[in-house]
């Protein structure tokens, strides 16, 4: 009979914050720039230089733990950590070991088999290292050092997830939390969330956990469902084997899907922490922490409630809506402009979602004004357009924006209302169609359809259809 695995995860998940400068210099966060332009003595590790630590960035981890149910160490410190690597340029990380800002938290995931609660050890605030770009073409690695002093936290789970839907249920649940508080925008692809698996397999039943690797470089769900299941089938064929699984730091290659060794892994006494000498310690008084409370955001839970209470909208466009930040943003600011929730959610989650399938976008890369999608709700509304110009209109604002009451006048969109003009049409169409008239009277509704859509052809798709309806009728 073949012995049953089961596998045990626990993840470090590294966040980028959104401050505007770095940790402990003014130098710019944002990602891309000229390779070492965003630089400065302080973190090029220069001799002499001093770092002086940013305020939001304690605010943001604060802001993260209270939102994942952990303790607040109201008295912390930062933790020198020293390793060589030629993309950290003093030869040490500052980081923090012994005070973690934040400890023994927990969220509440959605997995198959009801909810599950994964806890989280800790999280602390340190700086990223520069970034090593290997030249395949002269055989030879460059440094750019722009990433290096970007504020990071490292979320530390606790070894409580069983399979990748789990870990994955556990990202996406964090990765809302975060882009909700504005921590961090948490794209995988730019690496400003970067998860770290620890991995290890256990006969089912067996209490003590087998020997763990970690796997790095994982920028995307994707890659790191195919990690996980990957090296649960590696470590499980060596224990079939009667070989050894070997504590080591993995790195996955996603298009090989494999993985290989980087290096055995290393212990904290590796790394000689000691207080880091050149900060003070941090104190958290009782009056900012409560100062950061109070400015803590509605998150998904409260927001969904919310919507179910005030907005006259089926549960499952609540739930796509609140699953984006930016979707719910976008939705209640067009709101609070044109009061008609039912057709701001019919147009985010029909239009604008196709829209996002077509151009392979994601939610948060929404660039259109809350204001011209309102506006072009009001012209639909008022009859000043029909559906299908709206429509076309409202690709034009997906791209780019525009004012559509501007583009209609423009482009001469205005539907006919001359309800006139409109008849002496239809009359013309009826008279030049006796076949579809006679197919209609003798009980072929499809045959109205034809005239309607003539009717249009001959507006220029400037009439509203309803209207050509109701005359069609009359006339026959």
């Amino acid at each position: 009979m073949s012995r049953q695995y089961e596998t045990v995860i626990g993840l470090e998940v590294h966040v980028e914050l959104a401050t505007k400068t770095k940790i402990f210099c003014s130098c710019s966060t944002q990602f891309g720039g000229a390779p070492n332009t965003h630089t400065c003595p302080v973190c090029t590790g220069m001799p002499g230089s001093l770092p002086v630590l940013n305020k939001q960035v304690v605010e943001y981890a604060v802001a993260v733990g209270l939102a994942t149910n952990c303790k607040i160490t109201q008295n912390c410190k930062f933790d020198r950590k020293n390793y060589f690597y030629p993309d950290n340029p003093q030869n040490y990380q500052i980081s923090q070991l012994y005070y973690p800002i934040c400890r023994n938290g927990e969220i509440e995931i959605e997995t198959e088999a009801g909810k599950k609660t994964v806890g989280i050890h800790e999280i602390h605030m340190e700086e990223d290292a520069g970034k090593l770009i290997h030249d395949e073409w002269e055989d030879c690695s460059l440094v750019d050092f722009n990433r290096s002093g970007v504020p990071l936290i490292e979320i530390v789970s606790e070894p409580d997830m069983r399979s990748s839907e789990e870990v994955i249920a556990y990202l996406d649940k964090l990765r809302l939390i975060i882009q909700y508080l504005g921590a961090s925008d948490c794209k995988l692809q730019e690496g400003s969330m970067r998860a770290d698996v620890n991995l290890s397999i256990r006969e089912v039943g067996q209490k003590e956990f087998g020997t763990r690797t970690e796997m790095k470089n994982l920028n995307s769900f994707k890659a790191i469902k195919r990690a996980i299941e990957g090296e649960r089938e590696r470590q499980i064929d060596l224990l079939e084997e009667g070989k050894k699984v070997i504590q080591e730091t993995r790195r996955w290659d996603d298009n090989k899907e494999c993985s290989y060794a980087m290096r055995s892994k290393e212990d904290a006494q590796d790394y000689r922490y000691f207080p880091e000498p050149d900060l003070v310690p941090i104190v958290i008084s009782d009056e900012w922490l409560n100062e950061i409370k109070e400015k803590q955001p509605e998150l998904r839970a409260e927001k969904i409630a919310r919507y179910k209470k005030e907005y006259d909208i089926p549960d499952y466009d609540i739930d796509i809506i609140t699953g984006s930040k930016k979707l719910a943003d976008i939705f209640e600011a067009t709101i609070a402009i044109c009061k008609k929730p039912k057709k701001v959610s019919n147009w985010l989650m029909v239009e604008t979602m196709r829209l996002l399938k077509d151009h392979n976008m994601e939610a948060q890369d929404i660039s259109f004004s809350p204001h011209n999608l309102a506006k072009l709700i009001e012209l639909t509304e008022a009859g000043t357009i029909n559906s299908s110009v709206a429509k076309e209109v409202f690709e034009v604002i997906f791209k780019e924006d525009i004012d559509p009451d501007q583009y209609v006048e423009e482009k001469g969109l205005k539907s006919v209302n001359d309800e006139g003009a409109l008849r002496t049409t239809i009359e013309e169409i009826v008279a030049a169609n006796p076949q579809s008239v006679e197919d209609y009277r003798n009980g072929k509704q499809k045959a109205i359809g034809f005239l309607v859509g003539q009717t249009m052809k001959a507006m220029q798709g400037k009439a509203d259809p309803g209207m050509i309806n109701k005359i069609l009728k009359e006339l026959l």
